[in-house]
């Protein structure tokens, strides 16, 4: 079932530092509630990210006491750091809908706002799962077109993934440090950046006579899979179905891709690696647009 090479328009269209004390300032932050957080505009970024840093501060400081609380202090560190948030938009698993798998720790609920976004884009959430694989539990939804089709349009399929982005975003403002999307719709910006050139990873593999798979990994950013589909369509190269997979600051998707309903040749495999490559090296993506 080949994607939808058609449209590739864009798919989406103050807190005061104080003076008062760390520990006052890290309990009023954590007396705010998620929807306080989310009101906050851009500017109050920096003095968030200070009381988050003041916290730190204070487990560093209480290390300082004795050999013991050194060990417990280290531990308890660990194991309040946020989980890494992942969003998974399968085309292949099932045969009618495209699902989408979300997980961040054992953090996420029933997630009924989200399937309400979903709807709100004219879809269909078929059914949802719930399945828990040690500490992480893992939300999936089995999405359609009203029409009970698949969604191919990679439009739409960008309109997925940043509208249950920024639902976690919303929920769960902690996730801001671990996304890419964090920088534009977050809280809090992340604090390192991945180096595009660095992160970009391009290949295709043999998946039989008819068809190739092309994998691609790189910094995350608003309107990547949009962008991708496009720069494999204008090369004439048809996209049949995708795994679109975001993993904090890092998207690695894979295609199914033919040209004239066959596998691609090495020269073609070439010529399309290198596109990738020249584009996704250089992003122009408007992120206002999104």
């Amino acid at each position: 079932m080949a994607l939808s090479n058609s449209h590739f328009s864009s798919p989406l269209r103050s807190l005061r530092r104080s003076r008062t004390s760390d520990s006052d300032l890290a309990t009023r932050l954590s007396s705010l509630d998620s929807s306080s957080l989310i009101r906050l505009n851009f500017s109050a970024s920096s003095a968030i990210k200070t009381a988050f840093s003041s916290i730190k501060r204070n487990i560093v400081y209480a290390s300082n006491n004795g050999a013991n609380s050194v060990g417990s202090a280290s531990l308890k560190s660990e194991q309040d750091a946020d989980p890494m948030p992942v969003v998974l938009i399968d085309q292949d698993s099932d045969p009618v809908a495209t699902i989408v798998q979300l997980s961040f720790g054992d953090r996420l609920g029933a997630l009924i706002d989200t399937m309400r976004a979903l709807k709100d884009l004219g879809l269909d959430v078929a059914k949802g799962t719930v399945d828990t694989e040690g500490s992480v539990k893992q939300t999936k939804f089995f999405i359609t077109r009203l029409d009970g089709r698949k969604v191919e349009d990679p439009d739409i399929l960008e309109q997925i993934r940043l509208t249950i982005i920024s639902n976690l975003l919303k929920y769960h403002p902690e996730s801001s440090l671990q996304l890419a999307m964090g920088e534009a719709f977050g809280v809090m910006a992340p604090e390192k950046k991945l180096d595009v050139d660095i992160a970009t990873h391009i290949h295709v593999k043999e998946d039989g006579p008819k068809r190739s798979l092309l994998c691609v990994e790189t910094a995350d950013r608003p309107g990547l899979l949009v962008e991708i589909i496009k720069i494999i369509a204008d090369i004439n190269i048809d996209v049949e179905s995708a795994e679109i997979d975001t993993e904090g600051l890092v998207a690695k998707d894979k295609f199914h891709v033919s040209y004239r309903g066959a596998a691609l040749n090495n020269s073609l495999s070439q010529v399309l690696v290198n596109c990738l490559r020249y584009y996704l090296r250089r992003p122009e993506t408007d992120i206002d647009s999104y």
